[in-house]
């Protein structure tokens, strides 16, 4: 059930309506994109936080009008869902760099110029995740 501006964590009973209102946004596209609540609380409140402080006054007037009771689903994997995919490391011909990506994630985490950095990083993403590294040859498909 989403959060709406009369239902949401005690938390963020002190903010200011529209600072809420920001949060309570964030959260539910959240948790539609398959984070927990436990997850999309912290985050919510943190970015909403960053966001109200750099809002200009037509950001909030548009968000004072918005239902920010219903989210659509993002299409293919993403945010939550690609947290327990192993990280692939391949190179891209194209680019002429090295990827590190989720499994199936549809864009990459971040390019490197060795296979080297590009392994290092993954093992560090893999390594708050609890996931394996697949390190690909180049030309590997």
């Amino acid at each position: 059930m989403p959060w709406t501006t009369r239902n949401y964590p005690e938390s963020w009973k002190n903010f200011e309506p529209l600072l809420r209102k920001k949060a309570i946004d964030i959260a539910n596209a959240m948790v539609k994109d398959g984070y927990t609540e436990d997850q999309a609380i912290p985050i919510a409140t943190a970015q909403a936080k960053k966001w109200f402080a750099d809002a200009d006054p037509s950001e909030l007037k548009a968000l004072a009008k918005k239902d920010v009771t219903r989210h659509k689903a993002k299409n293919g994997p993403s945010g939550a869902r690609l947290m327990d995919d192993d990280l692939v490391v391949s190179y891209d011909p194209e680019e002429k760099d090295w990827i590190v990506k989720s499994a199936t994630a549809k864009t990459a985490d971040s390019r490197h110029r060795t296979k080297a950095a590009a392994i290092t990083r993954a093992k560090e993403i893999a390594s708050k995740r609890g996931t394996k590294v697949i390190a690909k040859k180049r030309g590997e498909a």
